[in-house]
Order: C-alpha cells, then structure tokens, then sequence
C-alpha cells in the first residue's frame, strides 16, 4: 500500500531565493533580531504625554529673549542623605547683610505707596519688618483690621509697643539685666532694629534667594553672583544702571526658567535646584508675604526648614534680620556661643584651642538658660555678642552695596 505524503505548508523563508546554509542563516537572524528590536523598543513619548511617563513640555519666553523648554509638572524630588556639619565660624555679616537688604526695584509702582509710619504698632513676638508681595503691594501685621480684632481670634498678639520706641525699650532692658553690656551697646547702635531699618521694606522670596547664594562663598562673590542673576532676567539696556538698582526677578519669573539657566549666574547645580523650589514654593502659595506676617515663630521655623536649601541657622537668620522679629535665638552660631562664653568671663582663646566640638566654647543647653532672662529681645542680645568678640558687622548695618 502505497504511503500518503502531507506536503507541509509553505513558510515565509522558503519564498527567499535559494541561498547557502550560511546564507540562510544569516538572513535568518537578521530577520529574527528585526522582530525581536520590534517588540523591544518602546515608542518614544510625544510632549505632552503624560501616561507614557513623560512630562508635558511648554515653550516659555524667558525676559532676555531667550526660549525655554519647561517640564510643567516638576520632577521627583531626589531623595538625599542629610548631613549635620557645623556652621561656619563667622558666617553672619556677609550672608545675613545680603538676606536683609531693603526692597529696591527702580520700578515706577514704588513710588505709589504710602510713606511708612515711624511709630507704627510693634510686638517682640511677630514681624515687625514691612514686606513686599511679588505684586508690589505692602504687607504689614498690624493692618486695621487685625489692631481691632481680639488675639483670639487672629492669633496675633496685640501690639505693646511702636517702632520708634522698640530699640530703646530693647536696650534697656538688656542693660537692666546685664550692666556689663551697656559700654558695647553705647559704643554701637544696632541700626538693624531702629525706626529707620524697621521702616525699610523686605521681599522675602529676594532674602532667602540672596541667603542661598551667600552659603559657603565669600561676601564679594555671593554679591556678585546676585548682580549676576539680576541680570539675567533684568539686563541693564546702557550697561551704566547698577544690578541692584534693577527689579529682583520675582518667584514666577525664576520658577519657569530651567536650571541649566540659572546656572550661568555662577550658581552650584545644587543651588539653582534650592532656588528654582524656593520659588516654586511662593509661587503654590505654600509661602507668602502674608504667611510670614500672621505665622508664628514656629510656624516659621517649620515652613521654611522645609524647603531644600534652608537650614535652622538661615531661617533664624531670616527671621531675625529680615522680618525683624526681636526674639529669635541661635545656639548654632559660633560667633553667639564665643561672645557669650566672653561675657561669662571665659577665656576664649583656651576655648578654641580644645576644637573639634560644635559646643566648644559653650554647651547649647547653657546658652539656652543664660539667654532666656533676655527674652523678648534675645534677637538685640544676639546682635551684641558678635560686638562683644568684634564681629564685622558692618555688611549687616550697611546694606546700600546689596
């Protein structure tokens, strides 16, 4: 009986011309690793397309010209170990003189605001500085409506003092308390708290940019870095107009600029990452003018510590020099830590030469029981103790060169 043959049915390979064994198997492989890169590359993601992953692009036209791609929806957050270092040993005038500059733009709106009031009301407790809103409003805390309001109701203590009279009442009550202190105190008037410095209007998204800049670099190269970044959102059209005559960016204006931009103003990556948050943060309305001035000191500290970039000792700094609020004290400073550990009498100098401690010339829990009979005014008790050791402070009195 004759066997019956099924014939196989025809392939797509046997339609290829007849070629050698190793000819077949060359194209065989190509054809095999043609499907496989098929299957294995993924289409790549239009702008705009979110579920593939990718962020939505938006072209933005930057105040020098300029384009610029800008990821709408920011990216995640990189996750970083936090290392605790010492602060610096003199770091206070330079960086606290360029976060407590007064508000200068050159725009014509400034002239529209009413003259500020040298007796205006004044509590230790809370902001005594005037600021100034992105839109070139004034904020103030004591607004009619919260002087008429019950503390209960507003949170904010009522006033006990005015502007005019908050320094003396200070220094004052610092000499009761310590009489040692009133040679340095008459030899050198704190001009961060008189009527004229409570008088000069702080941007509070400028100062804390200005003190990011001003970390772990010299005075003179923090400034310029800052005339720097001035310009490059604000070019002077005859090249004569000085930087810090010219309006500081405001947080929309940096918060849409990628960070490759900011870095040609002479900034860290880290840093252009800190301020692009920063503003990003103002511009969510996490922080505000108005948040700076209702908020308490806590509330404060916890706010602004949590923006990268921020650490406990710039939001002390902050809130002392800029928001002028009398009752701030930082036992990570160790220029506080040597003048207090002078005015106990303590040799300094055999102090220092022990090192390698961030308490070496006090214990944070001495300085806490020493300075509170200061209390409300430790902000002025502060400011003295650089004096006593003869701590330039003329970046922080002077800052017509920010």
């Amino acid at each position: 009986m004759a066997k019956t043959i099924t014939p196989r049915p025809m392939r797509s390979l046997d339609l290829l011309p007849r070629r050698s064994t190793r000819t077949s198997s060359r194209v065989l492989a190509s054809t095999i690793n043609s499907e496989s890169s098929k299957v294995a590359k993924k289409p790549k993601a239009k702008p705009g397309n979110i579920e593939n992953g990718e962020h939505e692009l938006h072209i933005h036209e930057l105040p020098n010209g300029s384009r610029n791609k800008v990821p709408a929806t920011p990216p995640a957050k990189r996750v970083e170990l936090e290392i605790t270092r010492a602060p610096p040993e003199t770091p206070t005038p330079a960086q606290i003189g360029l976060m407590a500059a007064s508000y200068s733009t050159g725009d014509i709106d400034d002239a529209s605001l009413p003259p500020i009031p040298a007796d205006r009301p004044a509590e230790p407790h809370i902001t005594n500085a005037p600021l100034k809103t992105p839109g070139g409003s004034r904020v103030t805390t004591y607004s009619e409506e919260i002087i008429h309001s019950s503390p209960s109701k507003t949170g904010i203590p009522r006033p006990t003092t005015t502007t005019d009279k908050l320094l003396a009442e200070a220094c004052a009550h610092l000499i009761n308390l310590e009489p040692k202190l009133k040679p340095v105190i008459e030899k050198h008037q704190c001009r961060m708290f008189s009527p004229e410095g409570l008088a000069e209007e702080i941007d509070p998204f400028r100062s804390l940019t200005s003190g990011i800049m001003a970390q772990q670099v010299s005075g003179a190269a923090a400034n310029a870095i800052k005339n720097k970044f001035i310009g490059l959102f604000n070019p002077a059209p005859t090249g004569e107009e000085k930087p810090q005559d010219r309006a500081f960016p405001t947080p929309v204006q940096v918060a849409v600029c990628e960070v490759p931009f900011l870095r040609t103003a002479g900034l860290s990556q880290r840093k252009a990452e800190y301020i692009k948050g920063l503003a990003q943060k103002f511009v969510d309305g996490e922080l505000s003018a108005r948040m700076l001035v209702e908020a308490s000191y806590e509330e404060v500290l916890e706010k602004l510590t949590a923006v990268r970039g921020l650490g406990k000792w710039s939001v002390e700094m902050f809130a002392c020099f800029s928001l002028k609020r009398m009752d701030v004290f930082s036992t990570g400073d160790l220029g506080v830590q040597r003048g207090m550990a002078a005015l106990l009498g303590k040799d300094v100098k055999k102090l220092k030469a022990k090192g390698g401690n961030k308490w070496k010339y006090m214990s944070e829990q001495d300085m806490l029981e020493h300075s509170a009979k200061f209390a409300p005014y430790r902000s002025l008790f502060m400011w003295y103790m650089w004096r006593i050791e003869d701590v330039n402070v003329d970046a922080i009195q002077d800052n017509s060169t920010f």
